[in-house]
């Protein structure tokens, strides 16, 4: 038979492990059930953006041998940036693909016209801003930097983000997507880049988490009047 001090102390320890645990317990509930009753798509703004955006063909593009450009190309795209075709060639030069001139940067206006070509046409142009750098929360991170910043007067405070190096449209980010991250960063304990799995943290609340089942399932076994009769006789 169990004794008694035994069980108290099962008791505690499980009473104490639910105090200690049960935040973490309430956020990764409350962060699956907004996950399951969420659409990813609208979660990545596809709401927000044109079905298809629009493309523009192009003629008298220079060719290759006539850039003066004279480092071996490894890799080359056509971008259109503000109606204008570009080369960027070796993700590092944007040139030109008409006079072959090298552009340095996109200017605020043409990052306002390649996001229209991305975005809904009925959404209201509100401001734009450069930014150089950001931390390891923002909602930009890991993304092309320097990029332009573009808002739109909504209410779900929609910003799209434009990488001033060759004009590349990168994403939008909206009300829901902020409560989807950080409702996320709860779920994984990833405090900084989100998507890590293996984080200490979140093995020792897993393995505490554990115990705390596992505890439960022994106070119950020394509770139960039925299984102290049986072991009794």
């Amino acid at each position: 038979m169990v004794k008694r001090e035994t069980a108290i102390k099962i008791r505690k320890i499980h009473r104490y492990l639910g105090i200690f645990l049960g935040i973490q317990f309430l956020l990764w509930t409350i962060s699956g059930l907004y996950f399951s009753w969420t659409d990813i798509d609208e979660i990545h703004g596809d709401h927000f953006k044109q079905a298809t955006p629009g493309r523009t063909a192009f003629v008298d593009l220079v060719g290759t041998s006539q850039l003066d450009y004279k480092q071996p190309i490894t890799s080359l795209e056509l971008l259109e940036i503000a109606d204008e075709p570009y080369y960027w060639i070796n993700e590092s030069t944007l040139i030109n693909a008409r006079s072959g001139v090298i552009k340095e940067e996109v200017t605020e206006q043409e990052a306002i016209k390649v996001a229209q070509r991305y975005m809904r046409p009925d959404l209201e142009f509100d401001q734009i801003k450069r930014i150089a750098g950001v931390n390891e929360h923002h909602e930009y991170r890991g993304r092309p930097l320097p990029a332009y910043e573009i808002s739109y007067r909504t209410a779900e405070n929609l910003k799209a983000y434009v990488a001033i190096e060759n004009g590349a449209f990168q994403t939008v980010r909206h009300r829901k997507w902020r409560w989807f991250d950080f409702l996320w960063m709860t779920h994984t304990m990833d405090y900084q880049g989100r998507d890590n799995f293996n984080t200490i943290v979140l093995r020792a609340f897993s393995f505490l988490g554990l115990l705390t089942v596992l505890s439960g399932f022994m106070l119950w076994f020394v509770s139960s009047p039925r299984i102290r009769k049986r072991i009794i006789y």
